[in-house]
């Protein structure tokens, strides 16, 4: 018994100390999207997104090499959700300019959505 209750404690501190470290919830999806663009993973990034920013993303995707990373060293410098509206400020090994993803929550899920001429980031 006291194994047990002391596995369990180990493991209840591990997993806690662990999603400190996890990105989650629009912040996950924009590093997924950012991802699979330079990766040039079609299907992940058609899943992750909406139509509109998805067919944006093919029109420049063969702009760039495939580029396999074994880190992508995605750094979240700044996310906001408003409602089903996120935006999520990066940085990334793929490029030295940080981004600005603007996500919508569509049937529970994050997508990464085209930003019209009009949208302003709240950052």
């Amino acid at each position: 018994m006291k194994k047990f209750v002391v596995f369990s404690l180990i493991m209840l501190f591990l997993s806690c100390a662990d999603s400190e470290t996890k990105i989650s919830g629009p912040s996950a999806t924009a590093q997924i999207v950012i991802e699979s663009f330079y990766e040039k993973d079609e299907e992940t990034l058609k899943a992750n997104s909406t139509p509109q920013a998805y067919f944006n993303y093919m029109n420049t995707i063969n702009m760039f090499n495939a580029t396999k990373k074994k880190d992508s060293e995605f750094k979240v410098l700044q996310d906001t959700i408003m409602g089903d509206v996120a935006w999520v400020k990066y940085t990334t090994a793929y490029d030295k300019t940080p981004g600005v993803f603007k996500l919508v929550k569509q049937n529970g899920k994050w997508l990464a959505t085209a930003r019209g001429s009009k949208d302003k980031a709240p950052f």
